[in-house]
Formats: C-alpha cells, sequence, structure tokens
C-alpha cells in the first residue's frame, strides 16, 4: 500500500510522553523501547524477567544517556499480574501517551496459562486486551494517546475458531499463532470504532516486523529453523532483518505525526519480510465487523476486563 522510506529520526519528538512497551527486554521490543527514549519518551519496560529488564535498561541509557527507562513487571500469560501492573502503572503514570502491547509467545506444543487459556491465545490475545482495557483511562488522558499491537504477516492465514478458541479439540502451532495475531487485529479495528464513536483523539494502530531475528520467527515453520541452523544461513538475509529494523514500523506506528487510526504497518521490501515501514494490508476477514464484535465480547467475557468504550456511545 504505502511507499518511501521512513527512518526514526523522522517520528516526532517524543518528549513529555510516557511510553509503555510490554516484552521489552530483547529483540524487537527492547529496540522499540530503545528508539522511543532516543526521541525523547519517559519509557517504562514491562517485563516478566525483571533482571532481564534492568540489564535492557542499561543498554538503553548507553543509546540514550539522560532517557527516563523504569521497569515494572509483567506477565501478559497471567490475569493477576495483569492486574498489578495495571495497579502500579496506573498508581505511578497518570497517562500514558503510548501503550505498545509486544509480549508474544509461539509454543510449538500446547500449552496453558495459569488462567486455563490456551498459551498463544491467552498470551499474544487476552492478556494484551486486558492490559488495554485497564490502562484505558490513563491513555484517554493523552491529548494524543496511542495504542500498538503488534501483530504478524501471518495472521493472513489466521482463523478465529469461535467453537475451539482455546484449541482444546485440535491443537497445531501455526494455526494457534496465526489465531492469536488475527485476534490482535480484530481488537484493533474494533478498538478504533470505538474511539472513533465517543469522539476520543485517542487512536489504536497496529504493525508487524516482518522477519526480523527473534526466537519467534525461528519457532515459525521447519523451513525456518532448518536455514537458521545450517550452513546456508547466510541466506536468511534475503527475507529477515535485525530487531532494530523490525522495530521500524511500531516506531512509526507510535510517532509518525501522519498516522491514522487504524493503520497497519509493516515491512515495505520483498513480501514484507524486510525494508522500511509502509502501510501494508491486513486480511479480509481481519475487518469484519460483526466477528469483530463476537470477538471483543468473548474477550470480555473470559478476562473479566469490560471496557469503558461501548460500540453505543449514548
Amino acid at each position: 500500500m504505502g511507499t518511501g522510506d521512513w527512518s526514526l529520526e523522522q517520528g516526532a519528538p517524543q518528549a513529555g510522553r510516557t511510553a509503555v512497551v510490554t516484552g521489552a527486554n530483547t529483540g524487537v521490543g527492547l529496540e522499540v523501547a530503545r528508539g522511543l527514549a532516543m526521541l525523547g519518551a519517559t519509557v517504562v519496560l514491562a517485563c516478566r524477567n525483571v533482571d532481564a529488564a534492568t540489564e535492557a535498561r542499561r543498554d538503553i541509557l548507553g543509546s540514550a544517556p539522560g532517557a527516563q527507562v523504569d521497569v515494572v513487571r509483567l506477565d501478559v500469560g497471567d490475569l493477576a499480574s495483569v492486574w498489578s501492573c495495571a495497579d502500579e502503572l496506573r498508581a505511578g503514570y497518570p497517562v500514558i501517551d503510548t501503550l505498545v502491547n509486544n509480549a508474544g509467545v509461539m509454543h510449538q506444543t500446547r500449552q496453558v496459562t495459569v488462567d486455563g487459556f490456551e498459551g498463544d491465545f491467552g498470551t499474544n490475545f487476552l492478556g494484551p486486551f486486558a492490559l488495554t482495557g485497564l490502562l484505558l483511562d490513563q491513555v484517554l488522558a493523552s491529548p494524543a494517546g496511542r495504542i500498538i499491537a503488534v501483530s504478524s504477516k501471518t495472521h493472513r492465514s489466521g482463523v478465529i475458531a469461535f467453537d475451539d478458541l482455546q484449541s482444546q479439540q485440535s491443537f497445531a502451532a501455526t494455526r494457534a499463532y496465526t489465531q492469536s495475531k488475527l485476534a490482535q487485529l480484530m481488537a484493533t479495528y474494533e478498538l478504533q470504532r470505538r474511539l472513533e464513536l465517543t469522539g476520543s483523539s485517542a487512536m489504536a494502530l497496529a504493525a508487524h516486523p516482518g522477519g526480523s531475528r527473534t526466537s519467534i520467527l525461528r519457532e515459525q515453520s521447519g523451513a525456518v529453523r532448518w536455514v537458521f541452523n545450517s550452513r546456508f544461513r547466510f541466506l536468511t538475509g534475503w527475507f529477515t532483518q535485525g530487531p532494530a529494523e523490525g522495530a521500524l514500523p511500531m516506531l512509526r506506528a507510535a510517532t509518525d505525526p501522519a498516522a491514522v487510526g487504524g493503520q497497519f504497518y509493516g515491512p515495505g521490501g520483498r513480501f514484507e519480510q524486510i525494508g522500511p515501514p509502509v502501510l501494508v494490508r491486513a486480511a479480509g476477514r481481519a475487518c469484519d465487523a460483526d466477528s469483530q464484535l463476537r470477538l471483543w465480547q468473548r474477550a470480555e467475557e473470559l478476562t473479566g476486563v469490560s471496557y469503558s468504550l461501548t460500540r453505543d456511545p449514548a
């Protein structure tokens, strides 16, 4: 859809803004947090491993001396942790200008979260859904709040199995992962609709990192794992890029002054795997309003988190 180069230098200055980035201790999440700090934002690293997040904080300060970088504990696969983290964030940051829901997993065998949800669905979708709902008032308090969902180009092969959301009847790693990533996009569009109906200035956007060299990419298929581990790994440069490049679509969604709610960013190069961030298309099924509402209602039921925004603001 979109063309042209975009770099971090084109992002709007973030001084005076507070950004929360989940899963920010490594990979793409670390680079998103670094980029926001370099643009002047106060950045909160919300991570399951506090020691790793503390090390990431030191790393970021090496790139952005003088930046304000804080650490909070968050396990998005545990709703009790999500509630606890949200309480801490609400107490410490009355305004959250940017929320980047980056933390995610891809399990090769069926795993279950402490709340009984299928691992990918619970961690990649339900946990971020709950966190966003619990922090919504803080985002709405910003004059220009942004909520960024980190999805995947693989959402295009995803299907929402409403009769088996937790993969109890049948599990396949790729199917569970792509369902969770499709769900993220659908919820983003539903959230944007609700923000618009209430006249809010906040925006919900999505982005995907393409073929970033992270642990999740290595888990996505046997072919990818084979290339990474074989003598042909030099070929990965044709369809993968480093975490710093993979972070740019999220950073564009978070900081581009021209961004509009409901937009979806991804790499503009080969097969949407590499290249500068541009606007990309979502799968048609991600845009089905009836399915979005059905999924949203199920997410509220499963998480126990109800948003203050409705489709009928009256």
